[in-house]
This record gives structure tokens, sequence and C-alpha cells, in this order.
């Protein structure tokens, strides 16, 4: 498991911004593919929103992928 940390003033990213910040996809359009795609999972259910607001404390989950937003 990956950790991903916010910036003390965030409260939260977008989806595909995680997706690319945590180097999975490359580009915004390969983020927004995967989503669409129901290759995306949020805290262990199926995410179709490509911009799902991602809190701290979430798991986000691409095939062998998992990300804990810290």
């Amino acid at each position: 498991m990956h950790e991903f940390q916010l910036h003390p003033d965030e409260e939260f990213i977008p989806l595909i911004q995680l997706l690319k910040a945590a180097h999975i996809a490359y580009s915004g359009g390969e983020a927004q593919q995967m989503v669409m795609d129901g290759m995306v999972t949020l805290n262990g259910q199926a995410e179709s929103r490509k911009r799902a607001k991602i809190r701290r404390g979430d798991i986000v989950q691409m095939q062998d992928v998992t990300i804990k937003v810290v």
C-alpha cells in the first residue's frame, strides 16, 4: 500500500488528479478512461465519478495498486 499525503491546506483531491499525482495514470485523459472503465475503487466500492473528492483516510485501488490518502 502506498500513501499519498495531502497538503495541510487541502481538504480533498479530485480522483483523476490523485491518479496522475500517484503516477498511476500518465495523463488526465488516461485517468478519466480508467474511472469510466470501472477500473478504480474508492473504499472498496466501484467509483464512476471522475471528480470524486478524495479525503484523508480514503483508500483508492486500481488493479494491484492501493493508495491510502493521509
